[in-house]
């Protein structure tokens, strides 16, 4: 099993959550984050004084799946994400040991 974290833009969740629904994906948590990687935040105005955002809002997607579906879920994510500006995001693919259903006590794959 493999677990897919994607931080992307916040406008671009709707999109990612309708591809993987179609793509068949039946299960994701998601959490507002806040960070910076290459875009390093932007400046504002607030009642004409000029102040540095340092961490811009993202969204975290994650996604357990098997590792038959990861180059699915991968594609899938990128298409609905991607603008090609800076800022995007990433995705980040990690080993899942095991998972269980607290309401039926099913393990690993059966669980998901």
């Amino acid at each position: 099993m493999k677990k897919v974290e994607a931080i992307i833009r916040v406008f671009k969740l709707e999109d990612v959550k309708n591809a993987l629904t179609e793509a068949g994906v039946h299960g994701m948590t998601v959490s507002e984050v806040r960070g910076f990687g290459r875009q390093k935040g932007h400046t504002e105005m607030y009642r004409g004084t000029e102040y540095a955002v340092d961490f811009v809002p993202k969204v975290k997607i994650e996604v357990v799946c098997s590792a038959g579906n990861l180059q699915l879920v991968i594609d899938t994510i990128l298409r609905g994400a991607q603008t090609g500006q800076i800022g995007d995001g990433k995705i980040f693919v990690t080993e899942l040991e095991n998972s269980i259903r607290i309401r039926t006590g099913e393990t690993g794959e059966d669980a998901l």
